[in-house]
């Protein structure tokens, strides 16, 4: 996840082998800014534990279910509902040890090249799930080293290609 000013917020997703990207919209709730805060009450930024839970949802079943078996977090408070995730999913989560970056280098990696689009000090809030998608097409299609070149739009295919061609089954 990536923070911005006034707990606005936007979550990544990387896929590990493709390095494809997922941006997951965390719009701030009804009556942010309205309603006073209150202790141990709702989360109204965006990315309390609620929010989050019902985005990362949304996103990670748009996904095959052999491309979400597994999901690594940090141990932000945002994912404190993750067996609730883990249930409505079918993803087993894990938690990185804290301050280990180095544990998710590919989503670290990744939250580096999002913010040539959404640089420190922003108001993540005022881009829309459209801004988001069009974001990660453009990261998506934009060719890796570490993928010998191709996008991971282009080894993301091959996955799905793959997951496909193993389901079906011969007659030889």
């Amino acid at each position: 996840m990536i923070i911005g000013t006034g707990r606005s917020a936007i979550g990544t997703i990387v896929e590990r082998k493709s390095r494809s990207i997922l941006l997951v919209h965390l719009p701030r709730l009804e009556g942010y800014g309205e309603i006073a805060p209150v202790k141990n009450g709702p989360a109204l930024g965006g990315y309390g534990a609620l929010a989050m839970n019902t985005a990362l949802i949304a996103t990670m079943t748009k996904l095959p279910e052999q491309l979400r078996k597994t999901l690594t977090w940090d141990r932000g408070k945002e994912l404190s509902a993750h067996a609730q995730f883990a249930l409505e999913t079918g993803t087993k989560v894990y938690f990185a040890d804290p301050h280990s970056p180095w544990q998710r280098p590919t989503n670290e990696n990744s939250n580096g090249l999002l913010r040539q689009f959404f640089p420190k000090g922003t108001d993540l809030s005022r881009w829309s799930a459209e801004d988001l998608e069009a974001v990660a097409l453009a990261l998506n299609n934009r060719p890796r080293k570490t993928l010998g070149w191709k996008t991971p739009a282009e080894v993301f295919e091959e996955q799905i290609h793959s997951l496909q061609k193993a389901g079906v089954a011969t007659t030889d």
